[in-house]
Formats: C-alpha cells, structure tokens, sequence
C-alpha cells in the first residue's frame, strides 16, 4: 500500500503530493499514522540541501505524533494503536559500543528519520521500534512533536552533563530550542538566567522559568555575570564572544552547544585554570526520550505551537524561513 506524503524534487523546490511505495513492514520495525508533524529549522536545511546530503524527492519532516497502527513481529514492547512519537532518528545497528552501552543516538550507523529515506510530512511514516517512543496520556498529540527534537535536543545535555537542582545555569537563545530548555531547567530546580539579543523577549523569558535576564548586548551586565554560573546552554547558531561567557563559569563550570555555530574557541588557560570544559551533543536516546517526555507530563511542560495543516506546508516553510517564530509550528495530516 502506497503513502501519501508532501515531497520536493529538488533544492527549495515546492513540496507537492508525492505516493511511494515503502516495501513490506520489517519485522523490528513499525507503520505510525502520522496525525501531527513538527516544522523544524533542520527540515529546511534538508529541503535546501545546506548540508549536502539531501537525496530528491525529499520528504521533511521528523517531529512526530501519531499512531502505531502496524508492526513486525519482533516489535513486543508496542501495541497497534499506542500513541508514539519519532524525531531524528528511526533506527541505530544496536550491535556496538554506543548502542549496547545505551547510547543509540551517538552509533556510527544510526539512520536519520529525512537523509535518505522518506519522513514525516506524510499520512504515514516508518521506524525502527525501539525508536517509537511512547507518549503519556497526559500530554497533548497537537504539541508533543517538537519534544522529539528541539525537546529532547536541550533536555540531553540536563542528564549527560549531571546538572544538579542547585546549579546556577544560563540559557543563550530563548527561540525554537531555548524556550524549551528554559522551561526543564526551572522545573529541573536550577537558578535560571536567560540570555537574549532582545530585550523585549524579558517577560516572556521569565514567563517560561527564567529568574534573571541578561541582554547579549549589554557589555556590563555580561561582565556582573562573570564567575556565576555552573552550566551554560548555548541554543543559537551564531558565533559569540566566546571568552566572555566562558568568563561566566565557575570552577567545574561547563559551556555546551547543542546550537550548531560555525566555530567555537578559547584562550586554554582560563579552562586550565578553572578547570572548565567545553561541549556539545546530538539529540538523545531513546531512554533519555522516555525519561523527557515522563518529566514533561510530570510538570505539564509543552513546547508553544502554532497548528497550520499539512497542505499549507509550503507557506509553513515560507515562515519558518523568513520570520523564525520563537514557537514551534506544527502540521496537522489532513490527508483524506
């Protein structure tokens, strides 16, 4: 049986109705009916072919909520009509180090739900099962989706990097990725700063769980920061003035990206000296997945969303691309 999806067939080319056969079920995979798909600054990067790999027709699309409505026969853990959400990732070899140790999303042969397969603009989409995470009851299919990439792509770095609730943190960027992360910092129990280029994003930033605000911009109150801060999550994809927000970490203080800036550098000494590190991280497993999404319904964190359908996914795009709303837009399938 054929899927409907929203392909393009060439770089920024417009998405149209595209069928194609996806060959019989595997037996370690699943079929999800797509009811809600995520728009995602990585989806453009796909359609535009930024990074180089986009094999055409592409279908975008790797935030989403559905439902399982087949699997293969090794698939125990799902049930048929369980709701699941997929995002980057749909399989990992499970067979070395990374995958056999828990950490799936760093294996050398993982696949990516959009390179060189077919995603989720579509009314159905396939995975790898361990890859369908499930989602609780208690949270929304209409704003679940972006959780399974901008969401777990913040809340990551939170478990790998051993935050504590009494950590003093700062978030750089409150868009797409920062508005998340400032939401499970709080919640977490941290001492949140936010950092914006904007400053009229203030209230908004307290209003997600900020408790101080710093605008980027202003050299002084960059410089009251200096030595306050146990982590620092750097959400954009720009370069900074590295050395003065490594200056704002403590002792054992770590600056980790989960933004992709072009480049990232350091005097040595005041790591040395501090004994301060630098990282970064992609996504999550799929353990770390479940555990965001129970701490998500723990404490009713959800991303901000704005619903359009999905046959509006070319204007969707246009906006994402030329406004760069802080909110998630998210596609409802309305395929009949």
């Amino acid at each position: 049986m054929s899927i409907r999806a929203y392909a393009a067939t060439e770089p920024k080319g417009k998405l149209e109705v595209f069928e194609y056969d996806p060959g019989e079920l595997g037996a370690d995979e699943v079929e999800i009916a797509v009811d809600y798909c995520g728009l995602c600054h990585s989806d453009l990067s796909m359609w535009s072919n930024d990074w180089g790999m986009t094999d055409y027709p592409i279908v975008p699309g790797h935030e989403v909520a559905g439902r399982v409505i087949e699997k293969g026969d090794l698939v125990t853990h799902l049930e048929v009509g369980q709701r699941v959400g997929l995002g980057w990732y749909s399989q990992s070899c499970q067979k070395c180090e990374q995958c056999l140790s828990g950490n799936q999303n760093l294996c050398p042969n993982n696949e990516q739900t959009i390179v060189g397969r077919h995603g989720g603009f579509a009314e159905r989409v396939r995975a790898n099962g361990l890859w369908a995470t499930p989602i609780p009851d208690e949270l929304d299919p209409a704003s679940v989706g972006p959780l399974f990439c901008g969401g777990i792509t913040v809340f990551s770095p939170i478990v790998i990097s051993n935050v504590m609730p009494t950590d003093r943190v700062g978030v750089v960027g409150i868009g797409g990725l920062g508005h998340m992360a400032l939401q499970f910092l709080n919640k977490w129990g941290c001492q949140v700063t936010a950092f914006s280029t904007s400053p009229d994003k203030e209230e908004h930033a307290r209003r997600l769980g900020a408790h101080h605000f710093i605008h980027s911009k202003d050299d002084s109150a960059l410089e009251k920061a200096i030595d306050s801060l146990d982590f620092l999550l750097v959400t954009v994809n720009v370069e900074l003035d590295w050395q003065k927000y490594i200056a704002m970490l403590r002792p054992n203080g770590k600056l980790h990206l989960v933004g992709a800036a072009p480049n990232v550098s350091s005097e040595v000494f005041p790591l040395i000296m501090g004994q301060r590190s630098i990282g970064a991280s992609p996504l999550g497993s799929p353990s770390t997945a479940g555990k965001m999404l129970e701490f998500s319904a723990r404490h009713q964190i959800v991303p901000e969303t704005e619903t359009m359908p999905l046959s509006e996914v070319n204007e969707a795009m246009k906006r994402l691309h030329e406004e760069s709303p802080a909110h998630r837009i998210v596609l409802k399938n309305d395929f009949e």
